[in-house]
This record gives C-alpha cells, structure tokens and sequence, in this order.
C-alpha cells in the first residue's frame, strides 16, 4: 500500500463534487451533483439500517462507494442506459489499486449483487433520493416531477425494504420545508413566539 495512492485517491473522489448526475440534460435544472448524492445516500442508508436491525456502518461504507467508479465512468440517466457500457468493476479496482482501500471492492461488489440486507438497503436509498430530490423539486414550483410521475409512481413496489416503503408514503406526505417551518426555530421557540409581526430591530434577525 502507498500512502501517495492514498492521497491522489483522496483528491479523485474530491472530483465527485464536480461530477454532474446526467438527468439535468432534462430541462437543464441544477440536480444534486454525485458527491451531494452519495451523502444524502448515506444517511438515508444509515436511517433504513436503524430500523431494520441492519450493520449501520457497513450501509454507510457502501453507500459511499456505491457511486465512486462513477470518477472515471461518469452517470448516466434512464435513456443514456440503454446505450452506454460501463466498466465500473475495473474503473473502481484502477482507482483503488495499491491504496488501503482495495478491499472496498468486494463491497462494491456485494451491492452490485444484492446479496445482504446491506446492500438491499444502500439500494433502497440511492431510489429514494430520487424522490426526496424530485419533492424538493415540486416545492420550487417546477413541472418536472409532475413529468416524472408517470415512471415513479411504482417506485414503491421496487423497494426491498419496509422501512424503505414506510420512508417513500413519507415523504410524499411530507413538505420538504416542514423541518424549519414546523420545528424548533425562533418562531415556535424563541422571542418570536406569540408574534403576529416580525420585530423591528436594526439587527438582523436570521
């Protein structure tokens, strides 16, 4: 193992944040990129294993490296799919090759296989930011969830996992801003309680 193989695979995955997910070609609208992906993945992974008894830090290992190989292969959409080969075994064991990390391809593999619960989860949490992200997408007013309804309307009976149907019915009822507007926040706890005005005051009050 070198410690520089190490290092220039820290500055590779740093490239994630710059790495556009390809359905914004649909309208040109600015999507999670892969690295804002892969964290949202990630705790949501982290929440569906809470429930289900699952390993927690396994899921998260494998929702972090769920879309790495994508450095080198770049995403594709649902259209794209049809006529794009992908080499994302060998593009990960390249990208991993005599650094510390070479054993996450077997769990890269253990999710491209679906054969824990683990990775039945990870994947259940890489389809349900598609639609956390499509519902954030609604409340800014566009139409493109709408557009979409048609192809995410059976997502739920793709899942593998009860929570992960339980957390889809959820955020379908669920306005995206509810957690500021509805929680803890100067309004509901702070000097702003009983107020039907905002004070006036010279500082700000945000």
């Amino acid at each position: 193992m070198d410690l520089q193989r190490d290092t220039q695979l820290m500055f590779e995955i740093g490239t994630m944040r710059h790495l556009a997910r390809t359905w914004n070609q649909f309208g040109g609208i600015s999507f999670a990129n892969v690295a804002e992906h892969t964290m949202r993945v990630a705790w949501i992974s982290l929440a569906i294993a809470s429930r289900e008894g699952a390993d927690c830090g396994k899921v998260v290992q494998m929702a972090l490296v769920h879309d790495a190989a994508e450095t080198r292969t770049g995403d594709v959409h649902y259209m794209s799919r049809l006529y794009t080969e992908r080499h994302e075994a060998k593009a990960l064991g390249d990208m991993t090759a005599d650094t510390s990390l070479e054993w996450i391809q077997e769990l890269w593999q253990e999710y491209e296989r679906q054969s824990s619960l683990e990775a039945r989860i990870v994947k259940d949490a890489d389809t349900l930011d598609v639609d956390f992200e499509l519902r954030e997408l609604a409340a800014t007013g566009s139409r493109l969830p709408e557009m979409f309804k048609p192809i995410r309307d059976g997502v739920n009976t793709k899942l593998r996992t009860k929570t992960a149907v339980e957390l889809y019915e959820s955020l379908l009822r669920t306005n995206p801003h509810s957690w500021h507007l509805e929680g803890k926040n100067r309004a509901t706890a702070g000097d702003w309680q009983g107020l039907t005005e905002q004070p006036e005051s010279t500082e700000s009050h945000y």
